[in-house]
């Protein structure tokens, strides 16, 4: 297994193209939970290029019934990307100064429960990000309502 670099420019580059409408490839899931991990997903894929296929534990989307929970689930793409010692991407929780485009940002209510994830898009002179559900392109972090949040800077990509 080798590790190459993640491609922050394609994935920073599909946020763009793809925050304010959907890329038919992929099953639409704002009315069924939400549509916020499912299209951070797909721009780590526009910048890692490699799923991850291990049943239950990996990340992927082939259709809407054969996807990994991790592709459109906040804790399980937390937990696939700071666990993850196979093929795929992998990330390590950091602190806000620390994080940069194409990395990802999950916001917590105050019991510590995570809802939502984000796509950071630039982080001079603020944090920038992009999401799905309420679709924003280019949003200051500063104006979502939360109480917590989590930065997972994406260390790499590893292929077999």
């Amino acid at each position: 297994m080798r590790t190459i670099s993640y491609d922050r420019t394609a994935a920073t580059d599909y946020a763009r193209r793809w925050a304010l409408g959907r890329n038919p490839r992929y099953y639409d899931f704002t009315n069924i939970g939400g549509d916020c991990t499912n299209f951070v997903s797909q721009c780590i894929y526009a910048g890692a290029g490699v799923m991850n296929y291990t049943p239950d534990v990996g990340w992927y989307f082939r259709t809407l019934y054969d996807r990994a929970a991790a592709w459109t689930g906040v804790e399980y793409l937390y937990n696939f990307l700071t666990t993850n010692q196979s093929v795929g991407p992998f990330a390590t929780e950091v602190t806000e100064s620390e994080i940069q485009s194409g990395d990802v940002i999950q916001l917590g209510d105050r019991y510590g429960d995570y809802y939502h994830s984000l796509i950071v898009m630039s982080t001079f002179p603020e944090i920038l990000v992009s999401a799905h559900t309420n679709d924003a392109l280019n949003r200051r972090l500063s104006t979502y309502n939360y109480a917590v949040a989590r930065y997972l800077h994406i260390n790499g990509v590893r292929t077999d």
